[in-house]
């Protein structure tokens, strides 16, 4: 039998060889020790900041929450709250029976014209008097009680994280002052709508394609227009078409013996019963009743010059030291919360800016949502009701209705 002898070259190599390999061995196993170091020590920083994001919620929830229960008891408490509202009976039935019956809280509703509920709350206020806790109207007609220092900086009573959090609202907080402060005055609705309506038994659909079309002397004596000279639905029009059209076009208007009146009831009904042939100014929430009982008024469409993009009615503002501040908290988070978003554009037949409440319906009443037609940026070259475009658009354009219309 044969034996292998290893050499003492070989000895020692395979010493040498079994050295390196165990110090191999070692450095590979300390590697791995650090790498299950390093992932458990990644592993307790996730877990610490995941722990702190988790009870920083926990924290802002408990936070709302427990403002929002101490809100609502001491609203209880107060009993009621009194808002001004647009004069539309739809929209002061579908609030009050709702409101009530949610949070067991009465609401008194003043449904008027806006520019009059803001005159009465600028004059009560004026004089020491605290009636009224919130106003809802539209365009820029609350800038007067800005500018008067009867309004509350609003951003305070939007309490729920649905009306707080800015990414539930399309185009983010709109501020109707968005010139001089971003506080007071909220703007929850955005919509292109027709203002231009016609009595179907005296205007044919061809006849009317672009405003240039009022100037013809066929329609002298027979257009009713919602006073510019005063804020709201007529003005913002005005100033729109001042605007696409200029000033050579709406001297030439003013030519055409406009009705010029700030009563909504008149214009509309006068167009109902044949008086009128046109209307400008006045929306759908006033032809409404008018609609329902069958009669010829219908919204001119596909107007070459197009709508405006408006907030119609739908602006909000609390009143300066309201008398029920709780109460009127809780009004604002549910006008503002997707029922009542729901609930005010059935009313009003206007559209919602937040996400989470469909406005598509809108379209079979000649009305499309911002949200579903324009980007955020088409809306601020359209819009002329934001403070802004008041300072740059409506100031010059009701200059000129006080000059033409007296």
């Amino acid at each position: 039998m044969c034996r292998y002898a290893a050499t003492k070259e070989e000895k020692t190599f395979h010493h040498e060889g079994t050295k390196d390999t165990k110090e191999e061995f070692s450095r590979k196993e300390r590697k791995v020790g650090m790498q299950r170091v390093l992932k458990l020590a990644a592993y307790a920083v996730f877990s610490v900041i995941l722990l702190a994001t988790s009870l920083d919620s926990a924290r802002a929830q408990s936070g709302w929450q427990a403002e929002w229960e101490k809100t609502l008891a001491a609203a209880k408490r107060e009993g009621t709250v009194v808002a001004g509202i647009p004069a539309s009976s739809e929209l002061r039935k579908a609030i009050s029976g709702r409101f009530k019956e949610k949070f067991g809280i009465a609401i008194e509703l003043q449904s008027s014209r806006g520019p009059e509920n803001v005159t009465r709350i600028i004059s009560e206020f004026s004089a020491g008097v605290r009636y009224f806790d919130i106003l809802v109207a539209g365009g820029a007609t609350p800038l007067a009680l800005v500018a008067a220092g009867a309004a509350e900086e609003f951003l305070p009573y939007m309490i729920l994280p649905e009306v707080r959090d800015p990414k539930n609202w399309w185009g983010g907080h709109i501020w109707e002052d968005n010139v001089s402060t971003k506080r007071y005055i909220y703007a929850f609705q955005c919509y292109t709508s027709e203002t231009l309506w016609h009595n179907t038994s005296q205007v044919e659909p061809q006849e009317v394609r672009s405003f240039d079309d009022l100037l013809n002397g066929k329609w002298k004596g027979r257009m009713g227009f919602l006073d510019p000279r005063n804020p709201g639905s007529g003005q913002n029009t005005w100033s729109f078409l001042w605007k696409v059209k200029g000033e050579e076009y709406l001297r030439k208007l003013a030519q055409q013996d406009l009705l010029i009146s700030q009563n909504l009831r008149q214009i509309a009904e006068s167009l109902a019963k044949g008086k009128l042939a046109f209307t400008v100014g006045v929306s759908h929430y006033t032809y409404g009743p008018f609609i329902k009982a069958g009669l010829p008024v219908k919204p001119v469409s596909k107007i070459k010059e197009g709508a405006h993009a408006n907030n119609g009615s739908g602006v909000v503002t609390v009143v300066k030291n309201p008398p029920h501040p709780n109460a009127a908290k809780v009004f604002v988070n549910w006008l503002l919360g997707k029922e009542g978003q729901e609930l005010y554009g059935k009313a009003m037949v206007q559209g919602t800016r937040r996400l989470d409440v469909s406005t598509e319906w809108l379209k079979e009443f000649g009305i499309e949502g911002c949200k579903d037609v324009m980007t955020v940026e088409d809306y601020y070259r359209l819009e002329t009701h934001l403070e802004s475009s008041v300072q740059k658009t409506r100031t010059p354009a009701i200059a000129l209705a006080n000059k033409l219309l007296k």
